[in-house]
């Protein structure tokens, strides 16, 4: 059972293209996946395989001192991140494409937010088995807003609705960096793109994910009205009530790698 259906109960609506997802959590949901997610949010930012042989060469308390270093440590950075992860999650989840780079494992700096696509999944679907693509945009708030959602819009928008060039040829090079030889491929298949640009809108997917404690904000209802039909479009709200404090919770959870 997945992160999601352990944690939320969710409501789906689809009208056509067009898919409008809310979800709140569940009595005793956050319990049930707080030491999964704590685990989760650590792959984001590092190979769980590499923090072990940290445990197992330096012990635990410089373990997590190293982990720590990769993690933002204000709660601005937290949330916009924290809100990436979450949709990479739901994509690879209740979608079915691979969001195939975290890429928080190679930001600048860990209070910094990332340039380009928040989140972009990738995989092979139609009759044809061809390249099939999402282009995402994340937004974590503790008051959800009109204007936080036409941002969202406007950048899922811009480049023709294409995945920004910068943001596919780097999850393209990530991949063909792999000793994978599928990974190659869909490098391959991903770096070519940003050449010929020959998807058309109708494979090229639009997510606008957002998590909030007010909710779904009526401007979500209207944005997706709003949008075309040429593509498959995500609109997707996480309300969670006490969003700073839930952040901060599950941050110190990823943080703490235990004391044996």
């Amino acid at each position: 059972m997945g992160l999601y259906e352990r944690w939320c109960e969710s409501t789906k609506e689809k009208d056509k293209r067009k898919h409008y997802w809310t979800y709140v959590e569940k009595d005793g949901g956050r319990d049930e996946i707080s030491g999964d997610l704590a685990e989760t949010i650590r792959s984001h930012y590092d190979r769980l395989e590499r923090i072990a042989e940290d445990v197992e060469r330096l012990g635990y308390t410089v373990a997590a001192k190293i982990l720590s270093e990769a993690m933002p440590q204000t709660a601005k950075g937290r949330s916009g991140d924290l809100g990436e992860i979450l949709a990479t999650e739901l994509v690879e989840e209740d979608i079915g494409l691979r969001v195939p780079v975290r890429r928080l494992r190679y930001k600048d700096g860990r209070n910094m937010a990332m340039r380009g696509d928040d989140f972009i999944g990738a995989g092979y679907g139609g009759k044809d088995e061809k390249l099939w693509l999402l282009k995402g945009e994340a937004k974590s708030n503790k008051k959800l807003g009109k204007s936080t959602v036409n941002s969202a819009r406007k950048v899922l928008d811009r480049d023709s609705g294409r995945c920004t060039p910068d943001s596919l040829l780097f999850v393209a090079n990530r991949l063909l960096e792999s000793n994978d030889p599928a990974e190659n491929a869909l490098g391959r298949d991903l770096r070519d793109e940003v050449g010929v640009k020959s998807l058309r809108a109708d494979r090229i997917d639009h997510m606008l994910f957002t998590v909030s404690g007010n909710g779904p904000h009526a401007s979500l209802r209207e944005d997706l009205d709003a949008a075309g039909t040429n593509r498959d479009h995500y609109v997707v709200n996480i309300h969670v009530e006490d969003h700073q404090d839930f952040i901060a919770a599950m941050y110190q959870g990823a943080e703490d790698l235990g004391d044996a």
